[in-house]
């Protein structure tokens, strides 16, 4: 536990979707002087991430849905295109992942590899997220995809050299899939 911080107070404001929580602290500066602070959170839970690659065609897996938080920030379609995703639901992320890749995309792996964890937001998210990779052919066994329940997703197959010109392009704007398509190309670049 770091000793300069000592929570007072947790007021859940919401918890319909998932959970947002006012807490009030009291954090000791370097010069050893204490101060009270109050700020929101928001609490829905750690997830998983991951890029599927065929490297024999140098090919990726993507997926596209619709998403509000971008619908209302800019984004006019709302639609964004992504890396598989999803919470872990109390799973382990290996078997999280596993679970909504097959859920989104409809391929069964059999192996998967972590290569990184991150907060993607931690000014105001307490997510954690683990970022996978994992390689795919045209054997891969593949069932129907596309989500479950109100799901509605569409499952991109392309180039890695589109899917990072995208990146440029303004295409894809997703911070996670950023991260994987850039870390999987500087494993080719290492090779």
């Amino acid at each position: 536990m770091n000793e300069r911080i000592r929570l007072r107070e947790q007021t859940v404001l919401a918890d319909d979707w998932y959970t947002l929580r006012k807490i009030t602290f009291d954090y000791q500066r370097k010069n050893g002087a204490w101060e009270t602070h109050s700020r929101e959170a928001y609490d829905r839970g750690n997830g998983a991430t991951i890029l599927l690659h065929n490297p024999a065609a140098d090919m990726v897996i993507l997926t596209r849905q619709f998403r509000l938080p971008t619908f209302v920030n800019g984004n006019p379609s709302g639609m964004l295109i992504e890396t598989c995703a999803g919470l872990l639901d109390q799973e382990h992320p290996d078997a999280a992942i596993v679970r909504e890749t097959e859920e989104e995309t409809g391929y069964r792996l059999t192996a998967v590899r972590r290569v990184l964890e991150a907060y993607m937001s931690p000014g105001s998210v307490t997510e954690r997220l683990f970022f996978y990779l994992a390689e795919y052919s045209a054997t891969t066994e593949r069932r129907a995809g596309g989500g479950i329940d109100e799901e509605e997703i569409e499952v991109l197959e392309l180039p890695l050299s589109q899917a990072l010109a995208m990146v440029s392009s303004g295409e894809i704007q997703d911070g996670k899939t950023i991260i994987l398509l850039q870390h999987l190309r500087l494993r080719q670049l290492e090779k």
